[in-house]
């Protein structure tokens, strides 16, 4: 999965850009070319005490010292003809030269600062929400993920997919809250999630792990918003098996996507997570066997709710059909046309996952003889 400005890297800043590199120098060129033009009555050699400022913005304080020392001796040596500085007006341009060098050497100070800073934050992001790899076992992955806040990769949405014993389990979720104030709750999620699909034989057994964790989070007294809930939904392709598995908790059920047609797929809905509304029986996963090309779309509200400027919903279900045979891929297709539906992107979380089984059933079988096979079949 690819995150466009999101992808691993882009926290850590980058060098100035070599316009803002070569302004200094062209300037410099064009203003003493244009005081040799003019006429001798006119000093124009004075504006270039303005370029070792912006020379600090681009270079450290060594190369703003040399446009410095560049600009003190075009307008200090009057034989030059650049301009006539004497006493005063020679100490104030010497004076910007010796503040800019100083601004020059506090930014880089500041940089890289500022660069170290945004490597930590970018590790432990990244570390909570990994992109996903375009294969887990027997299916096929692709990811779009778009936090809300600008600067982050993580926000109030979620999703994974994992192998374990029990298959290739999946989930896409919706905490309360967006951007970095439910990141937390974003990270004890994922957590309890890739223990469950270590652990726990039955995909109703993993969303009961999930609602405990945030109950348990919500009660616990150093939590500053008690009310901590989320929606979700689980899927999982037990090895071997053409079918996926699906458990919802108050999540939009997923998309399915055969040839050029897409359903919604019928899900018996559950209560959302953390609200402690499970009931002693456990909602029944639904099943759905899948043909070779089927694929599985499951997203968070950030994509259906996103409007545009007459106040639509996005209808991507309408969509889907017109932007899977896009050559980049369903998941960058439907960020495209996100952006463009809602003129810049939406202002909310964005997570959508497409999974789909892979002719290769290697990985399914490795996966079931790696452990102990699930007991109940199918209905």
């Amino acid at each position: 999965m690819r995150r466009r400005r999101e992808e691993p890297g882009w926290l850590r800043g980058a060098p100035p850009p070599r316009w803002a590199r070569l302004a200094p120098a062209v300037a410099l060129v064009v203003l003493v070319l244009v005081q040799r033009i003019t006429p001798g009555d006119v000093e124009l050699g004075y504006f270039l005490a303005g370029l070792p400022p912006v020379a600090a913005f681009a270079y450290g304080a060594a190369g703003t010292a040399v446009f410095a020392a560049v600009v003190l001796v075009l307008v200090g040596l009057p034989s030059l003809g650049i301009a006539h500085a004497r006493g005063s007006d020679l100490a104030t341009v010497a004076v910007i030269g010796l503040l800019s060098v100083v601004v020059a050497w506090v930014r880089k100070r500041r940089d890289a600062q500022l660069v170290s800073v945004r490597t930590v934050a970018e590790a432990a992001q990244l570390a909570v929400l990994p992109p996903v790899p375009e294969r887990v076992g027997a299916v096929g992955c692709a990811g779009l993920y778009r936090a809300a806040q600008h600067g982050t990769l993580v926000g109030g949405d979620l999703y994974d997919v994992r192998v374990g014993p029990y298959g290739v389990r999946a989930l896409v979720g919706d905490v309360q809250g967006h951007g970095l104030a439910a990141v937390g709750t974003v990270a004890s999620l994922l957590g309890a999630f890739r223990e469950g699909v270590l652990d726990d034989a039955e995909l109703t057994t993993v969303a009961a792990r999930l609602d405990r964790r945030l109950l348990a989070d919500a009660a616990a007294e150093s939590v500053a918003h008690a009310e901590l809930f989320a929606t979700a939904v689980l899927v999982e392709f037990p090895p071997g098996l053409d079918l996926v598995r699906i458990v919802s908790c108050g999540h939009p059920p997923p998309l399915l996507l055969r040839g050029f047609t897409v359903s919604e797929v019928d899900v018996d809905p559950g209560p959302p997570l953390g609200l402690g509304l499970a009931g002693p029986t456990p909602v029944e996963p639904a099943e759905l066997r899948l043909a070779p090309g089927d694929r599985l779309v499951m997203y968070t509200d950030g994509v259906t709710e996103a409007r545009d400027t007459a106040g639509n919903f996005y209808p991507l279900a309408a969509r889907v059909p017109v932007l899977a045979t896009d050559p980049a891929g369903l998941a960058p297709a439907v960020w495209r046309d996100l952006r463009s539906f809602t003129g810049g992107g939406p202002r909310d979380d964005v997570a959508l996952l497409v999974l789909s089984l892979t002719a290769d059933r290697d990985g399914a079988r490795d996966a079931a003889q790696s452990g102990k096979k699930r007991g109940p079949g199918m209905r």
